[in-house]
């Protein structure tokens, strides 16, 4: 499908328009064209999910907005995030950056590419996965930086600067270094991507890159929830609704997850949860509605709507 023929299926009526607002906050899209956007040689290895097949899904899951968040696959690579913001409707897609959190040339990379795509860059991604006795990286893969380290606070401070938020992709054991960031950058949006991880077992390296852990391999006490839920002392604090299925010991449609889900809301409320992570097939997305509505039954009409797109809508600036 070529990105004419996208943008003509986007502008007609939604096939499946929901009963809410829908603004999805975190999606990976990766070119077919591996010559013009070539995947790092360090980074995982990049799926196929490209602009134009999204914008299709998009319209038939009924998505208002959209936000790219680039993958490990591209690393610091920000081409095809880029290619994406040009070339997606006005105002549907937004993105998150991923360069080197204790980077010494970061803070002026960030502030390049934010006065590129004035308005559309949302967040700057970190991770922090390892293993709670695993040392810090200090090279290679963008991940498991010290979050503590010196040179990562011209990063925290120069995203207060842009109005972009901090979007930490950790365990919750590291949620304390996480409020001591927040505390010290009070200025410093921090999005907490995938639920902070509750009951996640930590990521493990593979011959195919970073994968979270599954059952087998253990999973960490879900008291340290705790310090993910103490995060929401934070007024700059925002947690994301997704990966719900990570932090599951039960089938589909995961409802072990719904204590977690309760503690979450009354800790955050609506106006600092945001839906996200639905794929980008209908099956997929189908699937995040149910275990959404599995879980977060418990919820009013009008938090639910705030929840599922129009937080993100005020938050993202969509």
């Amino acid at each position: 499908m070529t990105r004419r023929e996208a943008l003509a299926c986007l502008a007609g009526t939604a096939l499946a328009a929901p009963a809410d607002l829908v603004v999805e906050t975190h999606v990976h899209l990766f070119s077919k064209d591996r010559k013009r956007f070539p995947p790092h040689p360090s980074g995982m290895k990049a799926g196929v999910a490209p602009l134009e097949d999204y914008l299709v899904f998009a319209r038939e899951a009924g998505i208002a907005h959209s936000t790219h968040v680039s993958a490990e696959p591209y690393q610091d690579d920000m081409r095809y995030l880029e290619y994406t913001l040009e070339n997606a409707p006005r105002g549907f897609l937004k993105g998150t950056i991923l360069f080197d959190s204790i980077g010494e040339d970061t803070p002026r990379r960030m502030e390049a590419i934010v006065k590129r795509h004035s308005g559309r860059i949302v967040a700057m991604r970190v991770h922090c996965t390892r293993g709670r006795n695993e040392p810090p990286t200090t090279g290679g893969m963008l991940r498991d930086r010290d979050l503590l380290h010196p040179k990562a606070q011209p990063v925290w401070k120069k995203a207060a600067d842009l109005d972009i938020a901090i979007q930490a992709h950790i365990q919750p054991y590291f949620a304390p270094q996480i409020e001591k960031m927040g505390r010290q950058f009070p200025g410093t949006r921090i999005i907490l991507d995938h639920f902070g991880h509750a009951g996640v077992g930590g990521a493990v390296k593979t011959a195919n890159g970073w994968v979270h852990a599954k059952a087998e391999l253990g999973y960490h006490d879900p008291k340290e929830f705790d310090q993910v839920l103490r995060l929401a002392k934070l007024p700059q604090v925002i947690l994301k609704v997704s990966g719900l299925q990570y932090s599951s010991r039960q089938p589909f449609p995961h409802t072990d997850i719904r204590p977690y889900a309760r503690r979450a809301f009354d800790a955050f409320g609506p106006d600092r949860m945001v839906w996200g992570s639905f794929g980008s097939t209908l099956a997929s997305f189908r699937e995040k509605v149910q275990i959404f509505d599995a879980n977060f039954d418990f919820l009013s009409a009008a938090d639910r709507a705030k929840i599922r797109g129009l937080t993100a809508k005020r938050l993202y600036g969509f």
